[in-house]
């Protein structure tokens, strides 16, 4: 049976290599549209995403996912331990997932239902590198097993900005690094973020503004780096 072409993610290698020089082979290709698949599938059970149509798909959860690590891009097949917090339908872990198969990415949410759900598109994906966790992050960040521990930790939508560093940077090594995405971001905000970074024992090593390839809005990426334990 034909696949329904409404259905198809649209091809954008080019876009891809322009953005963040970098694209997927073929493989991923595939991967994220099955990705797309069962996400609109489980959106019929689960309130997972409003963004269903392809273009839009592609661009607000799998492009705007890589987006944010563009810098870790040239070292994809490094070993790195990762971690989404709040992951709700899986971004941006599972795209990063995808895109780096050496690296172990950790999708935590505090919703057991979408944690089932994500276990399941894991196994029907074949997905090898992915851990999910059911907690919340203020809750394992207090566990051994996972406090200080990530090389990497990503956190999209989720609270105010001093809120997203509070929950990431107490799971991360020395060194490690906190990607918050936002949407807008001001210089008083920055201003507000500083002191909260300090006392957990970090600096803002980078804020990225961008705009999106296909609907040109402008977004923002928080670069934190853990510098000590506090």
């Amino acid at each position: 049976m034909a696949k329904d072409s409404s259905l198809l993610l649209p091809q954008m290698g080019e876009v891809w290599q322009q953005s963040i020089n970098w694209q997927p082979d073929s493989t991923q290709e595939q991967m994220f549209q099955r990705l797309y698949e069962g996400i609109l599938l489980g959106n019929r059970q689960l309130n997972l995403t409003r963004i269903t149509q392809p273009e839009e798909f592609w661009e607000k959860h799998l492009w705007d996912s890589l987006r944010g690590v563009a810098s870790l891009l040239p070292s994809v097949s490094a070993n790195l331990k990762m971690i989404d917090i709040g992951t709700g339908a899986g971004f941006p872990g599972l795209p990063v997932a995808i895109a780096f198969p050496q690296s172990s990415v950790t999708l935590l949410d505090s919703t057991r239902k979408k944690i089932t759900f994500l276990v399941s598109l894991i196994s029907e994906l074949g997905i090898e590198n992915v851990i999910p966790l059911i907690g919340r992050a203020e809750a394992i960040a207090q566990q051994q097993d996972y406090c200080q521990t990530y090389d990497i930790a990503m956190i999209r939508a989720v609270g105010s900005a001093s809120v997203c560093a509070e929950y990431a940077l107490p799971l991360l090594k020395v060194g490690g690094l906190a990607i918050l995405y936002r949407g807008t971001w001001t210089d008083e905000e920055t201003q507000t973020l500083k002191p909260v970074v300090t006392e957990l024992g970090g600096v803002i090593e980078a804020i990225e503004q961008f705009t999106t390839p296909l609907s040109h809005s402008i977004r923002h990426c928080l670069y934190l780096r853990l510098t000590r334990h506090f």
